[in-house]
């Protein structure tokens, strides 16, 4: 299913990350007044300024990559790939000496703290000291401690916060990304309702029409017929065939519009899918309230392509339908105990990423060969 959210660093590992930053700010310091050295000899010798601005952007860049590297390992900080150029990671490595004075700052504390706890815990040892005034260092150093832990830990978030301002993509490259992504989501959205016109198309032609073809020859033969009991036999078959081509036409239009949801929500109109299906169908659909039309509208015939497949061809006994909320995001988990070796990129269900896509949400297809099967889809609420 969609990617959860990254869990908070362990405190410990953090606190390596933060001390690690300081030994990084450090190297940073002595990089940028190498580099301001070197930038003002190329100032005076022309030839030089153009190989010395390149070393200085390559070591830049080498410097980022670590930070970006301890930042991902000590405090789970993967930070988006923006344009950064040479001026932007100096910039980066320059801001960066903030956080790593703070964090030595930090631990300078700690370590004083640790010489003054020795210090009282030694002369506890040696008499000099009663108990009730021990009691009270204790209770000072402990919230020292806490408040210097605290510390470390704001400076692994500061130090995070930076890098997402200094080295993650603008606000313009952010706009940019969106509109590609718009252009290619609407273009995904034409193919797949084209690609939907065209198997209905094919549903009325191959399914429907040749059954009503059928029907008018049936009921020919019927009115041709000089025999009441024949008569009679071909009328029962064309009506039989009646039935079938209503079920038929039902079936071609809730795939064009599904006109359950008018009067249901999600769970009773899958419900309703879930009798006509020939393989059992276990729903739950758990959402505290109803979802954007459009949501409900995806995610229905996400499920009645899920089931179809399931049916058709994963050779399943069992069908469950989970449908849940959280996070600002609606979920659902289509599960079969088929064959499995399900194609994401098949017809029907590449059209339905890029029907899902479109409402920026994202499906899944996790189909390994012997099964299950399982097809996940979230989108966001509104």
């Amino acid at each position: 299913m969609a990617a959860d959210r990254p869990e908070s660093p362990r405190p410990g590992r953090s606190s390596l990350g933060v001390a690690l930053g300081i030994l990084t700010a450090g190297v940073g310091g002595l990089f940028l007044a190498a580099a301001a050295v070197a930038g003002a000899t190329a100032g005076v010798v022309p030839p030089a300024r153009r190989p010395v601005h390149a070393a200085i952007r390559r070591y830049a860049s080498a410097l980022v990559r670590y930070e970006r590297r301890r930042l991902a390992r000590f405090h789970d900080a993967e930070l988006s790939s923006g344009a950064a150029g040479g001026r932007k990671e100096v910039g980066y490595l320059a801001v960066r000496l903030l956080p790593g004075a703070l964090g030595l700052l930090a631990y300078g504390l700690l370590a004083v703290g640790v010489v003054l706890a020795s210090i009282v815990l030694l002369a506890t040892l040696r008499g000099d000291l009663g108990v009730a005034d021990a009691l009270v260092q204790v209770v000072v150093g402990a919230a020292l401690f806490l408040v210097n832990v605290q510390a470390v830990a704001s400076v692994g978030a500061l130090d995070v916060r930076l890098a997402r301002r200094l080295l993650g993509p603008s606000r313009r490259e952010l706009l940019e990304d969106r509109v590609r992504e718009l252009v290619v989501s609407r273009a995904g959205v034409i193919a797949a309702v084209d690609a939907e016109r065209q198997r209905i198309e094919r549903d009325l032609h191959d399914g429907l029409q040749q059954r009503l073809v059928a029907l008018g020859m049936l009921l020919g033969r019927a009115r041709r017929s000089r025999d009441a009991a024949r008569t009679a036999a071909l009328l029962a078959q064309a009506h039989s065939d009646v039935q079938q081509a209503v079920v038929e036409l039902r079936e071609v239009a809730w795939r064009v519009y599904p006109s359950a949801l008018d009067d249901a929500d999600l769970g009773q109109a899958l419900e309703l899918v879930a009798q006509r299906s020939d393989v059992p169908v276990r729903i739950r659909c758990d959402l505290p309230a109803r979802p954007a039309r459009q949501v409900e509208t995806v995610l229905y015939f996400v499920a009645c392509e899920a089931l179809t497949n399931a049916a058709k061809h994963a050779a399943a006994t069992l069908i469950t339908v989970e449908i849940g909320a959280g996070e600002g995001a609606v979920r659902m988990a289509v599960r079969d105990d088929g064959v499995g070796g399900a194609d994401p990129a098949g017809r029907g269900l590449s059209g339905l990423a890029r029907r899902v896509g479109a409402l920026d949400g994202r499906l899944c297809v996790d189909s390994p060969a012997g099964g299950p099967t399982t097809v996940s889809v979230e989108l966001p609420c509104g």
